[in-house]
This record gives C-alpha cells, sequence and structure tokens, in this order.
C-alpha cells in the first residue's frame, strides 16, 4: 500500500465483527458489479473524474486513495481521467469486503487494494493528495491524517430524494434522506456539486440490483419487497451531492 504503515487489526463494523468475510457478500458485489457496468451511476463517476483533475491541475503524480472503493468502479474512472490529463497518477483502495476488492484488483491492475476499514487506514502520515469516499463510513481524523495538507477530499452522499419513487413502492410513508453541511476538523469546506437525474430499469435484474445496493436492504418490510419483486420496470430519481473538502494547514 502506497506509504504503508504497519497495521495488525481491521476494524469492522459492530454488526459484522465477527464475521469470517466482512463487508459485502459475493452475492451483493455481482450484483452491485453488473448495475455498475450498466452505465447508471455514470454521471456520478464522470463528475467525481472532474473534480479530481479539477483538484489535480497542480500535481504531476498525485496520489489517490479511494475509501470503501468496493469493486473499483470510481476508482479506476478517476485514475484512467487523470492518466488522459497526462498525468502519472497512483492510486489505492480500500475495502472490507474482499469479494469487492477482488474485482477492483482486475479492474485496476496498477492500483494497490487492501482489505482494511476507514478507521485504521493502512498508510503513512501526509501520504495522499486526493480522497475519495462514496456512500462509504467517514473517519475525519483518519483521512486528515493520510491527506497531505492542502489535499482534497470529495465525500458523496444521497441527495433528499434519491431513489424516490423506489422507496414509495417499499414504503407506505417514504422519508427523505437526511441533507446537511457537516464541518469536519482538519478540513476546510470549499463547495457542494449536486448530480441529479433520472434512470429507468427495464428488468427485474437490475431492479433487484438496486434494491442490493442501499441500506433498504436490510430494513424493508416484507410487504415492501415483495412489491419491489412484482416490478417488471421502474423510473426513478437520482442524486448525489459531492461534499468537496480542502485539507487544512498542518
Amino acid at each position: 500500500m502506497i506509504g504503508r504503515r504497519r497495521v495488525t487489526s481491521t476494524s469492522c463494523p459492530p454488526n459484522r465483527m465477527h464475521s469470517k468475510a466482512p463487508g459485502d457478500d459475493r452475492e451483493m458485489v455481482a450484483a452491485r458489479a453488473a448495475f455498475l457496468e450498466r452505465g447508471y451511476y455514470a454521471p456520478l463517476r464522470q463528475a467525481l473524474e472532474e473534480l479530481v483533475l479539477e483538484a489535480s491541475a497542480h500535481l504531476e503524480g498525485p496520489v489517490l486513495l479511494d475509501s470503501g472503493c468496493g469493486e473499483g468502479y470510481y476508482t479506476a474512472g478517476m485514475f484512467r481521467a487523470l492518466e488522459r490529463a497526462g498525468h502519472r497518477p497512483r492510486a489505492a483502495g480500500i475495502d472490507i469486503s474482499k469479494y469487492a476488492l477482488r474485482r477492483a484488483a482486475k479492474r485496476l491492475p496498477e492500483g494497490e487494494f487492501a482489505v482494511a476499514s476507514a478507521y485504521r487506514l493502512p498508510l503513512a502520515d501526509a501520504s495522499a493528495d486526493l480522497l475519495t469516499n462514496v456512500f462509504s463510513p467517514l473517519s475525519a481524523e483518519e483521512f486528515a491524517r493520510v491527506l497531505r495538507p492542502g489535499g482534497t477530499f470529495l465525500y458523496v452522499v444521497p441527495s433528499a430524494r434519491h431513489l424516490w419513487e423506489m422507496k414509495q413502492v417499499l414504503y407506505s410513508q417514504p422519508y427523505e434522506n437526511p441533507v446537511k453541511e457537516t464541518p469536519y476538523t482538519g478540513f476546510s469546506y470549499q463547495r457542494i456539486v449536486p448530480v441529479r437525474y433520472e434512470i429507468t430499469l427495464d428488468c427485474p435484474e437490475d431492479i433487484r440490483a438496486l434494491f442490493q445496493m442501499t441500506p433498504y436492504c436490510w430494513k424493508t418490510p416484507r410487504e415492501g419487497v415483495e412489491a419491489l419483486s412484482a416490478l417488471k420496470r421502474l423510473t426513478t430519481q437520482v442524486g448525489f451531492d459531492l461534499h468537496v473538502f480542502r485539507r487544512s494547514p498542518a
């Protein structure tokens, strides 16, 4: 791992602490990989690529860390965008799912990937120029530790009505996602970049894959799951907010 320090243990979410295979299992990883390959979230990847290019304009060999990288869909997109722009990037990704990381390593052979937690990153202090986090646990203290002063942190969260039409099928009283601006010690807020569009899923497999990618998979009543499973087609809003932070000077 880039600028690696010795790590003796990996922290996991409490509900998966004693699992032999923490994180997303093989089936969930395969479903998400198939969904992403169909381009449903390509606008989000493009927005990340543009922000990474903007933040790296003055860097010859930017170092990118993707925390919670999953299958490497966004990691590879950002790395290739930097290459096309003439940079000589280095990329690393961490995740607690070994199944996801196997796919990430195949998708981006040039990258370095490790099973690790965001709360104990296997990187040296001030070793990364760019850090991205897409729908994954956030550890501001660790992120500030591994980012160089002036480095960029991109944090992706769902917008208020992300997947609203799907939630209307799942719940009798759908709720909006909480939206807030949270300052983090060691970082200065730059701006929030919204990404909004609509997708249409034309087959039950894609609808099921999308559902498995969300936290609703764990907390939806049986009636909601059955209603969604009966659908042959689903059109829904998609919304992301990209929070842009800069690492404060040491």
